[in-house]
């Protein structure tokens, strides 16, 4: 299992670059460019997968509230770069959420839902800033909904990745355990490479 998950992380890290990170909205249409710009950005897909996984670790409240908190967050983050508001060292910080995720997953903290959510909250706005800031001539609204659309499917990927695991060593919790904050781990790693890229 574990070196199944390296071997992905080390695949999305090596397969995404900034030139593979978009889709062209006059060429794909709007809610595509969207939809392609977290999917494509390997910093996107290690954190929004990470929240999934992280929620499933806390359980109760934090299952839903954790991911709504980031996909809300997120959009507020959009609004801001398409009014002009800037954030200082937006793509650090969306590489340092990659590394600080990991490593809640990876040591398995648990947290109460609201303070998860503010955690994740306050890292998913430089990610929307992100989104907003590479619009590029897509429209807004069908952009916004592409990057909504594609952040809450890696969320529920991340939750399932919780669910499989459970359900593949349900004799043995440990295991299961062991697996998700390998996830984390390998994530963290994976956010290094990245800032070291």
């Amino acid at each position: 299992m574990i070196k199944a998950l390296s071997l992905g992380a080390a695949i999305l890290v090596a397969s995404a670059s900034p030139s593979l990170a978009h889709l062209n909205p006059a060429e794909h249409g709007s809610f595509a460019a969207g939809l392609s710009h977290p999917m494509l950005g390997a910093d996107h897909v290690l954190a929004m997968l990470v929240v999934g996984i992280w929620a499933f670790q806390m359980g109760g409240r934090a299952l839903v509230g954790v991911p709504l908190a980031f996909v809300g967050c997120m959009v507020l983050g959009f609004g801001f770069a398409l009014s002009g508001v800037a954030l200082p060292f937006v793509e650090p910080a969306i590489l340092a959420s990659v590394v600080a995720l990991g490593l809640l997953v990876a040591c398995a903290v648990k947290l109460p839902a609201t303070v998860g959510a503010v955690v994740v909250g306050a890292f998913s706005l430089f990610h929307g800033h992100a989104h907003g800031g590479e619009i590029g001539g897509a429209t807004a609204l069908a952009y916004g909904a592409g990057f909504v659309a594609a952040t809450a499917l890696l969320h529920v990927a991340g939750l399932g990745a919780g669910v499989l695991a459970e359900k593949l060593f349900s004799e043995r919790a440990a295991l299961a355990t062991a697996a998700m904050r390998g996830a984390g781990g390998l994530t963290a790693a994976a956010g290094f490479g990245l800032m070291l890229a």
